[in-house]
């Protein structure tokens, strides 16, 4: 009778071998290049409708990611949206520049990770979810004029995309582990030698990101531990938990999120410390209406 021989699983790097063969791993182009026209127009003080379209227009796919997502369940218009101008003006300039973020960037994750057995779609999902809902879980703390918040969210679990990228029999054991049952952190941790966490903050730092999407990428588990941008780190796990919570996409860490267990983790204890039970009601409820919102925007932008 055939015996049949079992997979040999990869053996376990030292750190230094990982942090050298992550330096080959691709950049992210879009990051430092998205659409500098559009960022200017709507950075700037005074901006008219017609302009930002009129940089849109120039892109079919943006245009086509505009139009799906005004017309999406969650904005409710009674007739379909066709112009772009009207788009622009329904959505609001932060999301056309959060919109504009998400097409290249995607795009560019996708060709870095390959394709493998991954459901990335899903993946892609989990991830633009957690940067829609970081900027709002943050925007109860405090004001943002940029969009760092969203790039910490979009980019949070960037190591296990490096991960597929460099280690890819690494991540394929650490995909059986999990759905086995084991936790991630504990699987990466004893397949390959170090986490998604610790490689997501590697990547980013080695191709200059900013420090608070470094933070997130690194401390997004444990945003308490975090030495600096710690109300970033803390929303970017509260948005993590509250997608993984509501089952949108996969973020391939199979532990299951309960009801209230995001409104105990230490981000939460971070952004609220001293909040009436009143108050940190009031959040929640928020937060489950934007969960309730976020299938349809997501299914208008990936």
């Amino acid at each position: 009778m055939e015996v049949l021989s079992r997979p040999i699983a990869p053996g376990r790097l030292e750190a230094g071998h990982i942090e050298q063969q992550l330096r080959n791993c691709a950049r992210l182009p879009s990051l430092s290049s998205i659409d500098r026209v559009l960022r200017e127009l709507v950075n700037a003080e005074q901006c008219f409708t017609a302009q930002v379209a009129d940089v849109i227009r120039r892109d079919p796919s943006m245009t086509t990611r505009l139009l799906r997502l005004v017309n999406s369940v969650y904005y409710g218009l009674s007739m379909p949206v066709t112009s772009i101008e009207e788009a622009v003006f329904y959505l609001g300039v932060r999301q056309v520049r959060q919109l504009a973020m998400v097409t290249p960037v995607v795009e560019d994750l996708q060709k870095i990770a390959g394709k493998g057995g991954f459901p990335w779609h899903a993946f892609w999902q989990h991830c633009v979810g957690t940067a829609i809902l970081t900027p709002e879980i943050l925007g109860d703390v405090q004001t943002s004029q940029d969009e760092t918040d969203y790039v910490a969210g979009l980019l949070h679990d960037v190591g296990k995309i490096a991960m597929a990228a460099v280690f890819p029999a690494h991540f394929e054991a650490v995909q059986t582990a999990t759905r086995a049952g084991e936790d991630i952190l504990v699987a990466e941790r004893e397949v390959l030698g170090m986490t998604h966490c610790e490689l997501g903050a590697i990547y980013l730092r080695h191709h200059n990101l900013p420090e608070s999407a470094v933070q997130a990428a690194r401390y997004h588990h444990h945003p308490e531990l975090a030495p600096s941008h710690q109300r970033y780190v803390s929303a970017v796990q509260i948005a993590d938990m509250l997608v993984r919570h509501g089952g949108i996409g996969e973020s391939g860490n199979r532990a299951p999120v309960s009801e209230e267990s995001w409104a105990e983790a230490e981000g939460w204890k971070v952004l609220f410390p001293g909040d009436s039970t009143e108050e940190q009601a009031i959040a929640r409820a928020n937060l489950r209406r934007s969960l309730e919102r976020l299938p349809a925007i997501l299914e208008g932008m990936v």
